[in-house]
């Protein structure tokens, strides 16, 4: 039996019709959720739904009842996924789960991004716990540039830090049937562990950025480059606190200094197909109505 945490999710949910379409039986499937009544559809589907609160570690033993194989969806409380995702890990280990995938960041146990610490500190809690697992390293989400829309469409422009730095972004879709084949081939050889670095097969600059959001709403747009002090201030200006400027101006200088954009191909090999372009992937996420 497969389970998959956060399965109401973005992520999670993806990954649970990613077993499903890959031939899972449901009844193999548990969608493991803080909030059962809004997995409702996956269990008239037959998927088996089970209440799994992060926060609430009682409930986690008894969702991991019976599973060989969990998914382990990062949590996306940051400051709070270390403690979050150590309680999972305990609960799989006296669940006698026999292998654990986990959804974590590029070159997590390396790389100096600002998202990586929590991921890192989650890797090393799972190789304590003895539980062979599956680490999958993701990249940036094509889906996390949906918000430069609304700003391409009020000035025209898609401003930031990042220079001349690149991203290899894929779409959420394609992380999640890379969990999902992953997953199917630790149910079938649960002692057999793997590191996957998944990426797109393009690393894009910021001009294919604006050109490609030009494309998905229709009109000129351009990438206006600035410094991270200009940065911080022009987000300040705009409303966010000191620490929130500081840390998205700090990932946009992540992006500037390659952290990104590398193209392993694992993804691409993981899934059988190439990864999502750009353009298809933000056409996809905001849908025909919004473009």
């Amino acid at each position: 039996m497969i389970a998959v945490t956060g399965a109401t999710g973005h992520l999670g949910r993806l990954i649970v019709e990613a077993l499903l379409d890959r031939g899972v039986e449901p009844s193999q499937v548990v969608a493991a959720v803080r909030t059962p009544a809004n997995a409702g559809d996956l269990a008239d589907r037959g998927v088996g739904v089970r209440e799994a609160d992060y926060d609430r570690p009682e409930t986690l033993a008894p969702a991991l009842d019976g599973v060989d194989v969990l998914v382990l969806v990062s949590g996306s409380e940051v400051g709070q996924r270390v403690r979050q995702h150590g309680a999972v890990i305990d609960a799989a280990k006296a669940a006698g789960v026999r292998h654990l995938l986990y959804t974590s960041i590029l070159h997590a146990d390396t790389t100096p991004v600002l998202l990586a610490p929590e991921h890192k500190a989650t890797e090393e809690l799972i190789a304590a716990a003895g539980i062979p697992a599956t680490f999958l390293r993701n990249g940036w989400y094509t889906e996390n540039y949906v918000a430069n829309l609304d700003q391409a469409r009020e000035r025209g422009e898609i401003l930031g830090s990042v220079g001349d730095g690149r991203v290899a972004s894929a779409t959420r879709a394609d992380f999640a049937e890379a969990a999902a084949a992953a997953a199917i081939n630790a149910a079938a050889n649960p002692a057999q562990e793997a590191v996957y670095e998944l990426s797109g097969d393009e690393a894009w600059d910021y001009a294919r950025l604006a050109d490609a959001v030009g494309q998905v709403i229709g009109r000129p747009v351009s990438y206006r480059n600035v410094t991270t002090t200009e940065h911080e201030a022009i987000l300040t200006g705009a409303g966010l606190d000191t620490g929130t400027a500081s840390f998205v101006a700090g990932l946009d200088a992540n992006i500037r200094d390659g952290l990104l954009a590398e193209t392993s191909g694992d993804l691409a090999r993981l899934i059988g197909r190439p990864t999502t372009p750009l353009l298809d992937g933000l056409t996809a996420a905001v849908g025909p109505s919004k473009a």
